[in-house]
């Protein structure tokens, strides 16, 4: 799927609702982490979901979130989202720098 072009998403907004009230952010905001250059995907394979799924990491405003996701058709449906553990922050940065 081609991030840098011009993206559509979608979500179950009761979903995005709780995200909001637990979190501090709802999907529309978490979906800006799809425009980080740096944005690192990798397969969600932690369970057979029946459909393909991804885990995008990815910097908004220099603080990191993980946005788990599918493609569907021409359209990015966020699935769950959240900020980035310690442990994730370290691999993006061990993977963005080059040192």
């Amino acid at each position: 799927m081609n991030y840098n072009g011009t993206m559509n998403f979608e979500w179950d907004e009761a979903k995005s609702d709780a995200c909001f009230a637990e979190r501090g952010f709802d999907f529309a905001y978490a979906a800006r982490a799809f425009f980080d250059p740096d944005r690192m995907v990798q397969a969600d394979t932690r369970h057979s979901y029946g459909e393909d799924r991804y885990r995008l990491i990815g910097k908004i405003e220099e603080r990191l979130f993980v946005v788990v996701y599918t493609p569907r058709h021409d359209v990015i449906r966020i699935i769950s989202a959240r900020k980035a553990n310690q442990r994730e922050v370290k691999h993006y940065e061990d993977s963005t720098h080059d040192d």
